[in-house]
């Protein structure tokens, strides 16, 4: 699977980024997923564009409001979109006019080498036809006109994104793309200093591995075709990816694009945590990225040969104990314990990665899904704040890979928010779904 395009808003405070960036993902466009760059600041959505599936970047994550401030803030955003974007929206204010902070984002824009869209919002401010001419000195020829809060030019925007996409060769995508089943794709995630490298020398240099390169398809990605006990496994290593230093509050928060977009093309996430530290909120923020992703999940427990022989169990036990309280969200993934060092147990992950894959693929015929609804909605009422009780009416599933079900009620929405985590439990109790996501979606039927 191919990575998503990215595309990022570039410009000054205030010129309107997150209303051009809501427009874009709210509109007419189906919002596939959210991707958390943290639960308070989301500033990366997967949505669909013109046909294409993309990755869309509000770059006014990165404001922080202080004036003096400004100048960086500007050249940080372009700076990280020059560098993580394939697409970049270059976006000024025409009720105001160029001023030295566009100057300063149109000079790095126009040194790169990545394709720019030049935008005028604002289009209908008082003193807008005035103000156009200055743009023309930034040097990208004559914007395009819009107004991000009326809407206005938008659809002229989509055409141009499109033609843009187009001529950087990436393909429209099918509602469910079709994929090779032979091969299962795995994502190594994790820290930095975690092991991710050793864990892949590890994998690589073993010989029961037949194993040849191919050139990755996005920065900073490495895809292995690795063969193992007959079957095939694309292993795509993300060890390239180091956090960025804290020059800028907020800066980071951008690292995690070229994760994102490997995490997107893999089957199976294995996310690698040091067994000498602490596990740490980044941890969880990797978790909810494959969550959101409806990907499966695998927890590699890393530097096991550092640990004292005399309390090795012990050791172990209070790890996963740690995991249990930190991950209590996902109880369903599987834990191993390894050392790419010493590589000790490396190869567990891809049994582990096969039984995974059997529980993504598994279908259960309608009837008895509802048979075992019924049963669990009777045990175990809907409740409901409101006079209007919710009734489970049918569930049939209508995807595998992952596991994904529809569920219909009268009055859903007066569903209480703790219930389809009960019917979830309860579906993985009957069925198992070990080591991957479930997709519940919920509607109303009268």
């Amino acid at each position: 699977m191919e990575a998503l395009p990215v595309i990022a808003i570039v410009g000054r405070p205030n010129v309107g980024k997150s209303t051009l960036f809501n427009r874009l993902v709210m509109q007419k466009y189906a919002i596939t997923s959210d991707i958390a760059g943290t639960t308070r600041d989301r500033i990366y959505k997967r949505c669909e564009i013109a046909g294409y599936e993309v990755t869309l970047v509000d770059t006014g994550g990165l404001e922080y409001g202080k004036h003096e401030n400004i100048e960086k803030d500007v050249q940080s955003q372009a700076a990280l979109a020059i560098e993580e974007a394939d697409l970049i929206l270059f976006i000024v204010d025409l009720s105001e006019g160029v001023n030295p902070n566009d100057q300063l984002a149109a000079n790095a824009l126009r040194k790169s080498k990545k394709e720019v869209l030049f935008i005028a919002n604002k289009s209908d401010a008082k003193n807008a036809k005035s103000n156009s001419y200055e743009t023309l000195e930034l040097g990208f020829g004559e914007a395009l006109k819009i107004s991000a809060i009326h809407t206005d030019g938008l659809a002229d925007l989509e055409l141009l994104i499109e033609k843009t996409l187009r001529k950087l060769k990436f393909k429209k995508r099918r509602k469910k793309e079709e994929k090779n089943s032979d091969t299962l794709s795995l994502c190594i995630l994790g820290r930095p200093n975690a092991g991710k490298s050793s864990l892949v020398n590890a994998i690589t240099g073993t010989e029961a591995i037949i194993v040849s390169d191919i050139p990755g398809t996005t920065r900073d990605h490495t895809d292995t075709l690795v063969t193992h006990d007959e079957k095939k496994y694309n292993l795509i290593d993300t060890a390239g990816l180091r956090r960025r230093g804290k020059i800028e509050q907020g800066i980071e928060k951008f690292s995690s694009l070229r994760c994102l977009n490997a995490l997107q093309r893999s089957d199976i996430a294995v996310l690698l945590i040091d067994g000498t530290e602490r596990i740490a909120k980044q941890d969880a923020h990797i978790v909810e990225y494959i969550l959101e992703m409806k990907k499966g999940l695998i927890i590699a427990v890393n530097k096991i040969d550092d640990f004292d022989k005399s309390a090795d169990e012990e050791k172990k036990n209070m790890i996963i104990y740690r995991l249990k309280r930190r991950f209590a969200f996902v109880p369903w993934a599987p834990v191993v314990f390894i050392s790419a060092k010493n590589k000790t147990n490396v190869m567990k992950i891809f049994d582990l990665a096969d039984e995974i894959k059997k529980e993504r693929e598994k279908k259960i015929n309608t009837p008895e899904l509802n048979s075992f609804m019924q049963m669990i909605t009777n045990k175990h009422l809907p409740s409901s704040a409101n006079t209007r009780k919710p009734k489970f009416l049918y569930i049939s599933q209508v995807e595998t890979s992952p596991p994904s079900f529809v569920l219909f009620f009268k009055s859903v929405e007066n569903l209480h928010f703790s219930y389809p985590r009960y019917i979830e439990n309860e579906l993985r109790r009957e069925y198992g779904f070990v080591g991957t996501s479930i997709n519940l979606k919920f509607k109303s039927k009268v």
